[in-house]
């Protein structure tokens, strides 16, 4: 079974099950993402992952379901307003049941593919493993969202690095997605894993870098986090433009939160 199949289906696991923890008026307060709920949050999971296994399971399916998504956005509704009109009035307990059963038939689909297909998406095809595991990102990003609503301490997984790859490979699509030339010397990246690993990529630079944990580097690419409020040493031009707005999901640019709008965490 693919590797990135099996890290997916881990971080929907582990989320439905922090989930399941909470109390039922926790459903309802807003998150600090777009004063999305929990409610919304799952429901915008289960809708991306439906869409996802319409990509890989039935092309007109798709179709369908993207223009109807797009046309809606072009008409002035937000993806939460999106998701609320599909699955209301579900419970939570029932939604997080159909999420569930879709995580899992999506990543069994997955995870048995040809790795060297590709799945058709709102922007460009990607091949399974990146479809894989951008889908494995959004998990752990907005996850990140309900972990932050009642400030819980998270496990963190070595798995994490697939998104951190998804990071590093978006730095010149960082740059060229809001107008901006990219720099001609890509910063080098030491991280730290959850297990205590070290990885790098790109050139070893005392200059143009950024050194600390994946953990970190992660919620900066996905935009949980402004890097001050990160242990992140990021040296250079370069490197501290780019964590200053560094975006490895797909649309337009994006701010990152301000400096304390997200972190709760004591340092």
């Amino acid at each position: 079974m693919l590797q990135q199949a099996i890290d997916l289906r881990e971080e929907c696991d582990d989320l439905y099950d922090f989930v399941t923890t909470l109390d039922d008026d926790d459903w309802s307060r807003e998150t600090p993402f777009k004063d999305w709920t929990v409610w919304d949050v799952v429901a915008h999971l289960h809708l991306f992952d439906w869409v996802a296994l319409q990509s890989l399971t039935s092309e007109e399916n798709f179709n369908t379901v993207v223009d109807e998504i797009v046309q809606a956005v072009v008409e002035g509704t937000d993806l939460a307003t999106f998701a609320r009109r599909r699955f209301m009035p579900k419970q939570p307990a029932d939604l997080l049941e159909i999420w569930r059963d879709c995580f899992v038939e999506l990543t069994d689909g997955l995870g048995n593919s040809d790795p060297d297909r590709r799945l058709r998406w709102f922007g460009p095809d990607m091949g399974v493993r990146m479809f894989t595991t951008a889908r494995q990102m959004e998990t752990w990003a907005h996850g990140q969202d309900i972990y932050d609503l009642v400030q819980a301490e998270r496990d963190h997984f070595d798995r994490i690095k697939n998104i951190a790859v998804m990071g590093v490979k978006t730095f010149g699509w960082t740059f060229l997605n809001r107008g901006l030339e990219v720099p001609t010397e890509t910063p080098y990246v030491l991280l730290t894993s959850p297990s205590g690993e070290t990885w790098d990529w790109n050139e070893p630079s005392e200059g143009n870098r950024v050194e600390g944990t994946a953990v970190d580097f992660c919620r900066v690419v996905t935009q949980n986090r402004n890097v001050a409020d990160t242990g992140l040493i990021v040296v250079g031009e370069a490197a501290t433009k780019w964590m200053s707005i560094a975006q490895c999901f797909a649309g337009g640019p994006v701010d990152p939160p301000a400096p304390g709008e997200r972190a709760w965490e004591r340092r």
